[in-house]
């Protein structure tokens, strides 16, 4: 027998009308508590349901904002499949395909030209690097790809251009691309080309958190501290560092001598840590790095 809860979920929360054949309801698409058979009355109901709606949206942020990431926002190399380190200077955008290359394959590719007195072309896509990167960079920037918008934008800040700059990453930021809210935080948090605006920067943090990346996190877990929010301070620290962040597993351990972490929490974050890193080593990583 249908408990009471289970029937009301099948009812339009506004009329009261059921789920049948002819009738499909549809989901609030802001919190999924309740169920409208039209838009009208969805419209009609919004006022009765607008706190409830409003509190289930920020349960379901805290959810999504807290949850450990399975890996950074890097992925895995598209060569090797291994993780790819966090720290950009072990890895190679390539600006033809829009791939990220760990150091490691990036070297063996190189060494194989060499030996074979191999013209030299990028390890993924075998692009030609000699030729000019202009036009694969234009023409991935006409087919909206969000990576190759975020390299220009970082491209134009390091020439000065900090409008351009932050047009080039709001756009990339729109289409889903983690660095680019990262990029944008220390736009807003710098003011450099840009208002400062504490809440926007906050914002961008947070979507680039969401997304694995490490050192928004860090940020985050920066400003929550400095609010005095320790635990939720804490908790961004904890991931950073589940996902190698060194400067996260350093801040915790100021917290775990001022009492802001507990014993059990900051040995699992030390063995998260050196999980993440671990994983992103190979032989052909380290000759990479030896070389």
């Amino acid at each position: 027998m249908m408990s009471e809860d289970n029937e009301a979920d099948m009812c339009c929360a506004a009329c009261g009308i059921k789920e049948v054949d002819d009738i499909k309801l549809k989901n609030c698409n802001a919190c999924y508590l309740v169920k409208y058979c039209s838009i009208e009355c969805q419209k009609n109901h919004r006022k009765q349901h607008k706190k409830e709606c409003k509190e289930r949206m920020a349960e379901l942020r805290e959810e999504l904002l807290f949850k450990q990431p399975e890996s950074s926002h890097l992925g895995d190399c598209p060569i090797c499949c291994l993780p790819l380190s966090i720290y950009t200077s072990k890895s190679t955008p390539m600006e033809c395909c829009s791939k990220v290359i760990c150091g490691g394959c990036a070297y063996a590719d190189t060494i194989r030209e060499l030996a074979g007195s191999l013209e030299s072309t990028c390890p993924f896509c075998r692009h030609p690097t000699e030729e000019s990167l202009e036009e694969a960079r234009t023409r991935r920037i006409e087919a909206n790809d969000p990576f190759a918008m975020c390299q220009m934008g970082i491209r134009r800040y390091h020439d000065g251009d900090y409008k351009s700059a932050y047009e080039y990453l709001s756009k990339a930021a729109e289409l889903g691309e983690v660095t680019a809210h990262f990029e944008l935080s220390l736009f807003l948090s710098s003011g450099v080309g840009v208002e400062m605006d504490e809440k926007k920067e906050v914002y961008h943090l947070e979507q680039a958190a969401i997304g694995g990346e490490p050192f928004a996190r860090y940020n985050l877990g920066l400003v929550e501290l400095k609010n005095g929010r320790h635990a939720r301070g804490v908790k961004h620290l904890i991931i950073a560092a589940n996902l190698g962040d060194d400067m996260s597993v350093d801040l915790l351990k100021s917290c775990y001598k001022g009492g802001f972490v507990s014993k059990e929490d900051f040995a699992a974050a030390l063995r998260g840590h050196q999980a993440a890193a671990d994983a992103t080593k190979s032989p052909q990583r380290e000759a990479a790095e030896a070389f």
